[in-house]
């Protein structure tokens, strides 16, 4: 393999260069999410392969360049598990829920490890371009493919910017009678230059037997198990997986816990400062640096992370962020939305209510590209309720037909697995007034309408 990684090198090195070379592909703006400031930079997810993306943010496609403008960039990229993977989608049925799988992306490579590691060096290459002076990158991966990994990341970074290993250490996952149980991962922490941002992270320290020490100077605190002092953190973390019953699951199936990146973003980035995450996955990047008061950048290849990142956003009533697309993405047409009546009425001297009666949703069951055994479950879901097969509504209450722009917006509630079936906007009055519906049903597809009232 050696050899091999030598091959990889030079042979990265030099496609990089030609791509840096081509007209960059477009970056697309679909939908605007919340606020929108055109002046200043704003939080977006750019659907598309991401080595087009990051050379249109390079090159400053149609944007401001954002080469040496990330402080922190953090991906989970495959693992070369050789799997694919699922998010699961429950669905009301009966007075039940039910579950059925839908393809969220693939971890199979033709050549192995080879392609694989083709793959992640030109990206890592890029991303170095884009980190500033002050970044650092977290590399997550697990046994799979770490060692060769850390080879790329010495030779892209140099080995004297390798600052730590760190151990992502869990209790779920596999056990084995023939191998001591697997439940770690490996993050990989390289900064940029020597001055980048590093602010220290605390921990619990218990004193031994739990007692006080009462040493002079030193701070002590107690909880239910004892007494402890607050050390700078370790390069071990023991943080829980998202659960099956945690609050923060989204059925994506390889979801990384919100505590994770908290841990990451605070201490490697500050305030404003701009976070990338270019293998997007369920989202959870984006959560927590808005949570934080960073700024974020993400992008994918699959629908469902859009789908995902969307939904978690509303949750936490995001400040708003654009879609963007790479030129050539194609986002799968979804069914038609059947509406039963629209209801106008005046609302004091300048306002009126539109009301907007939904009927159905109608999908083409047969072209729905899931396993055999669920496609039953789907035609009775849709005579039963097939609202219910609707995840995501958003309103544009002034739509030009071009750029979407998300006024209001509602998702699948978590107790019934439903939209609202009837949408009420109070608008001010308007002569004629196009309003724009977008739906993303549960499998990411979507679809746009155009109503004047």
């Amino acid at each position: 393999m050696l050899k091999e990684i030598v091959d990889i090198i030079s042979q990265g090195k030099r496609e990089v260069e030609d791509l840096l070379k081509e007209d960059v592909k477009k970056v697309e703006t679909v939908e605007i999410v919340g606020e929108y400031n055109e002046e200043k930079l704003t939080n977006r997810f750019i659907s598309g392969d991401n080595i087009y993306i990051m050379n249109a943010l390079l090159k400053g496609n149609g944007c401001q360049s954002m080469r040496g403008k990330l402080d922190l960039i953090y991906i989970d990229p495959p693992f070369l598990s050789k799997a694919n993977y699922n998010s699961k989608i429950i669905l009301p049925l009966d007075d039940e829920l039910v579950t059925i799988e839908n393809f969220a992306y693939s971890d199979t490579w033709n050549e192995g490890s080879i392609s694989y590691l083709k793959m992640l060096y030109k990206r890592l290459l890029l991303m170095r371009e884009l980190l500033s002076d002050r970044g650092s990158i977290y590399l997550h991966l697990d046994w799979h493919m770490v060692h060769y990994a850390k080879l790329l990341m010495d030779e892209i970074f140099g080995e004297d910017m390798f600052l730590n290993e760190i151990i992502w250490s869990y209790k779920s996952g596999g056990v084995s009678k023939k191998y001591f149980s697997r439940k770690h991962d490996t993050i990989l922490l390289y900064s940029k230059t020597k001055d980048y941002i590093f602010n220290p992270q605390k921990e619990k320290s218990y004193n031994r037997g739990f007692k006080p020490y009462r040493f002079k100077g030193v701070s002590e605190y107690k909880d239910e198990l004892g007494w402890y002092t607050l050390v700078n953190m370790k390069d071990v973390w023991n943080i829980d997986m998202v659960g099956r019953t945690s609050s923060e699951r989204m059925g994506y199936g390889t979801q990384k816990p919100e505590k994770l990146l908290e841990r990451i973003v605070l201490a490697s980035s500050n305030e404003d400062s701009v976070v990338a995450d270019f293998f997007a996955g369920s989202g959870t990047t984006a959560v927590v640096a808005e949570r934080y008061n960073r700024k974020w950048i993400l992008s994918d290849l699959g629908y469902a992370s859009l789908q995902a990142t969307k939904k978690r956003l509303m949750d936490i009533k995001s400040k708003g962020f654009i879609h963007e697309k790479i030129e050539g993405f194609y986002i799968p047409k979804g069914g038609r939305l059947k509406i039963h009546s629209i209801d106008k009425k005046s609302f004091e001297f300048d306002t009126k209510i539109i009301s907007i009666n939904l009927e159905g949703y109608e999908i083409d069951i047969d072209n729905i590209p899931i396993e055999e055994k669920y496609k039953d479950i789907l035609y009775k879901v849709m005579l039963k309720d097939s609202l219910a097969l609707i995840d995501i509504i958003s309103i544009d209450t002034d739509y030009d037909g071009k750029i979407f722009r998300s006024r209001w917006q509602s998702k699948r509630d978590k107790e019934s697995y439903k939209i609202p079936d009837k949408i009420e906007l109070k608008l001010l009055k308007k002569a004629k007034r196009s309003i724009g519906i977008k739906i993303v049903d549960v499998f990411g597809f979507e679809s746009e309408y155009i109503i004047e009232v």
